[in-house]
């Protein structure tokens, strides 16, 4: 029944096509775009079927699914389906000048939730789980990320750390390295760049690979050197940030999100030792604000 359920719910199809086309070889581009152009049609197509109406053949189709980090033809015929029956008409917009401060709010508010709306439809389901499964088992994590992503870093690290006291992060490079030096095969590191081209975070991966170590990568949705390196690769909302850098808000967000995913995913995979562990954590606090008190 859940996993009907999750079926039933899958979209973010049109938007990963959207978002990867270009970067795709030409014969998957060319089904993409079919797709794009024709989504009924292509929904109500076998992979033989549509790869015959995209000048194209049913291995490439498989191929397409493959890229787009799938688990098949019948996962993306779901959630392009998904796709027609949500379309929205709230789309992510920019500032202009002299911009009033009840428009400000009212863009800001809707392209923060048309982000999280997007980061949610684009889940890979099972990367999600395979990720979790990692935190939860990992003795130590660490999480990494530059400038803004570094923020996202930090976020995470103050609420894994309430149930995994060997959680570390840094913004800066060389501690990271230190740190990711030491790793080894229990351990996880999560490199976070929204661009996916961080040049710094893509080696701190490339190292703790080295090591042993499981990586993940939280990055916008698309094929990106960081995502290449990363064994497990998740992903929030593509859009990119306009003129006057609305969308960098609207990625935070996007990007706090999926962490809060993460560890409630991990809290409730074991919800009593995760309790316990948070209470411990809970009395701690309070002890330390009590003796601030005297």
């Amino acid at each position: 029944m859940a996993d009907n359920h999750l079926a039933e719910s899958l979209t973010g199809g049109l938007i990963m096509l959207k978002e990867i086309a270009e970067q795709l070889p030409p014969s998957e581009r060319k089904i993409a775009v079919y797709i794009m152009e024709n989504p009924h049609e292509a929904i109500r197509s076998t992979a033989n079927e549509l790869g015959e109406l995209s000048a194209t053949s049913a291995s490439a189709v498989i191929r397409l699914c493959k890229s787009l980090g799938l688990s098949g033809f019948q996962e993306l015929k779901l959630r392009i389906a998904g796709d027609i029956r949500n379309t929205s008409e709230t789309d992510f917009t920019d500032f202009a000048s002299q911009e009033t401060q009840q428009s400000i709010v009212q863009k800001i508010t809707n392209n923060s939730i048309r982000s999280l709306q997007e980061t949610a439809e684009i889940m890979n389901y099972e990367a999600l789980g395979k990720a979790v499964e990692v935190l939860q088992q990992a003795e130590r994590i660490h999480f990494y990320g530059i400038g803004a992503s570094g923020v996202i870093a930090q976020d995470a690290h103050l609420k894994f750390v309430r149930i995994n006291p060997s959680t570390t992060s840094s913004s800066d490079y060389h501690l990271s390295a230190m740190m990711v030096a030491k790793t080894g095969p229990q351990d996880v590191v999560v490199g976070i760049s929204f661009s996916g081209e961080t040049f710094e975070v893509g080696k701190v991966l490339e190292l703790a690979k080295q090591k042993g170590a499981v990586t993940i990568s939280l990055t916008s949705y698309g094929l990106s050197p960081i995502s290449e390196i990363a064994d497990i690769n998740l992903y929030v909302s593509p859009k990119q940030e306009e003129v006057f850098r609305s969308a960098a808000t609207s990625s935070r967000l996007a990007q706090l999100h999926i962490i809060d995913i993460l560890f409630m995913c991990v809290l409730t995979a074991d919800y009593d030792k995760s309790i316990q562990l948070l209470d411990e954590v809970r009395l701690g606090i309070n002890f330390v604000k009590q003796r601030s008190k005297k």
